[in-house]
């Protein structure tokens, strides 16, 4: 017949390592359970009832949420990038190109109002000291003492006292 012994594994005949369990350590659940007379909604913090709340939605919703939440933050973050750097470029280039053309338009300007001058000094010029009528006009084109006297101002100036 066959005889059977129990034998035990050396793992179980070796001491618990760390400290030994007590039954003191293990309480009756119920005395530990809270009551509504206890609860102070006073005490509860906005944090606690957000955290509770995780518990009543579901681990897939709240990823579904959390997934579309990273989904729009980094559109977001890619668009206020894009439009950044894209902003960087039009201001940089309009500085490049605008500032110099600016000032070489307004050099231009310049250069066409002092011929416009020397045009208006020739002419006058010309106009003062052509031969002619006295009373007439010398050339058609450049008029004669009468249009002259008018354009400064009849050739006579008033003048009146500075206060």
């Amino acid at each position: 017949m066959v005889q059977l012994t129990e034998v035990e594994d050396e793992h179980f005949q070796q001491s618990q390592v760390g400290p030994d369990e007590d039954e003191e350590d293990f309480t009756d659940t119920d005395s530990e359970i809270s009551t509504d007379s206890q609860y102070d909604p006073t005490a509860e913090t906005l944090a606690d009832r957000l955290a509770a709340l995780k518990d009543i939605i579901p681990p897939t919703t709240r990823s579904w949420v959390h997934d579309k939440y990273e989904a729009t933050t980094s559109t977001i973050k890619s668009v206020v990038t894009f439009a950044g750097r894209s902003a960087w470029a039009l201001s940089v280039s309009a500085i490049l190109v605008g500032v110099p053309w600016a000032l070489a338009y307004g050099e231009d300007q310049q250069f066409a109002a002092m011929e416009a001058e020397q045009r208006m000094r020739e002419l006058g010029g010309e106009i003062m000291t052509a031969p002619g009528q006295e009373g007439g006009k010398s050339d058609p084109m450049l008029g004669g003492k009468d249009e002259i006297a008018g354009a400064i101002g009849g050739g006579v100036q008033q003048v009146k006292a500075a206060l």
